[in-house]
């Protein structure tokens, strides 16, 4: 890859200069013509300069919401499929955009487009906006020529995942709410309530049954400061843990082992990473640089090393079906797949087999355990609550025996 100074001719008086990197003339020139220019001058530079457009730190922490960066691509895609100039094509989104944050990153990437800077490069800048996935893809669109397609399905994809998150919070939005509104009820009930009827009893100096005894010591407790220093001090030693690499692989190891959840987990997982996976392929990526790319989508620490060993063994030229089968961690399901789909040559058909298959087991799984964990929570509650009141009224009816 060379760079080259260009002159070129933007409108009918305008001219402009920049630099670009291409890999011959022919190719720069038709750069250029991308932007929207017409090429007057056209030379290689011998002092190049990498374009700057700003801090690196600030790059590298710059944040955008993953729906904008959605929005943002497939706009990108609908407008470069229409013929319009890159540069055009940013400065048109960045002005439309509400996010400022974006906003900045467009007038970024844009000005370091017109230096010479490839589209693909500059997305690098920004590691928390644009996944390595999608720096993959785009340049791999760009080679190939194909950059609105390649965009699609980044967009396309992106959707999906959304998608995927979106009914899984929708799902556990009401448990959720009905657990932080039952166990503040329930403390409510034990610091501020239970105290005052206790006193009473306490007062007429009858012996109290046992689960009475039993809620006044919990009452007792949580209204002292030591048990909410235990509780903080270990939601801070668990936070601390996590960052280590035996954390996380432990908190990995415990997720996949959970009853029930723990194979949504791994499903969810598999899903996401042969989805990635067919996309890189489908895109032209090489299989050994697609894998190195898929990898890192997978959260859990124990699947993400068990995928880096496949990695390995094909790298080699060994099979990567075989070697995740050997590990026993992935499904059957999924490995004999894999296996089929390296000896037959159609690896992008299994992946996409897997990934749909596994998606719809994810999907439906969500919908089992809402239905069921909404009763199931009322359930709990109710036997929480009721005890609480038995506890509370058991006094009461002693103290009507006694008086009969």
């Amino acid at each position: 890859m060379s760079i080259y100074k260009y002159r070129a001719r933007k409108g009918p008086q305008q001219v402009v200069e920049g630099r670009l990197e291409a890999q011959s003339e022919d190719e720069a020139i038709d750069k250029i013509s991308q932007l929207g220019y017409f090429p007057i001058h056209l030379e290689v530079d011998t002092n190049p300069i990498q374009p700057q457009t700003g801090p690196s730190v600030i790059r590298h922490s710059a944040k955008a919401k993953r729906k904008e960066v959605t929005i943002f691509i497939r706009q990108l895609a609908i407008l470069l499929k229409s013929g319009v100039p890159i540069l055009t094509t940013l400065t048109i989104i960045g002005e439309q955009s509400n996010s400022v944050s974006l906003k900045e990153i467009l007038c970024s990437i844009h000005d370091a487009v017109k230096e010479g800077a490839s589209f693909s490069s500059t997305l690098q800048w920004y590691p928390k906006v644009f996944s390595s996935l999608d720096v993959a893809m785009v340049r791999a669109g760009e080679d190939s020529g194909a950059l609105p397609e390649a965009l699609f399905r980044i967009a396309d994809y992106h959707a999906r995942q959304e998608e995927m998150i979106s009914r899984f919070r929708t799902a556990m939005a009401y448990p959720i709410l009905m657990g932080i509104v039952g166990f503040g009820t329930v403390v409510f009930m034990l610091v501020y309530v239970m105290p005052r009827l206790m006193n009473i009893f306490v007062s007429i100096g009858q012996d109290l049954p046992l689960p009475t005894k039993m809620l006044l010591s919990l009452s007792t407790s949580l209204r002292q400061w030591w048990p909410w220093a235990i509780l903080m001090a270990a939601i801070v030693v668990i936070r601390q843990e996590l960052k280590t690499k035996i954390g996380r692989r432990t908190a990995s190891l415990f997720k996949l082992y959970l009853p029930i959840f723990g194979k949504l987990i791994l499903k969810n997982e598999l899903a996401r990473f042969c989805r990635t996976l067919e996309l890189l392929l489908h895109n032209g990526i090489p299989i050994l640089k697609a894998l190195e790319v898929a990898a890192p989508v997978v959260n859990n620490e124990i699947i993400r090393d068990q995928l880096r060993e496949g990695y390995k063994v094909l790298e080699q030229g060994g099979s990567f079906g075989r070697s995740i089968k050997d590990s026993k961690l992935f499904p059957v399901f999924m490995s004999n797949l894999l296996i089929v789909g390296e000896e037959s040559g159609k690896l992008m058909d299994a992946l996409s087999e897997v990934a749909t298959s596994y998606e719809h087991d994810t999907d439906e799984a969500i919908k089992v355990m809402s239905s069921l964990l909404e009763p199931l929570m009322i359930l709990g509650m109710g036997i929480i609550v009721g005890f609480i009141v038995v506890a509370m009224l058991l006094p009461i009816f002693e103290i009507n025996v006694m008086a009969r």
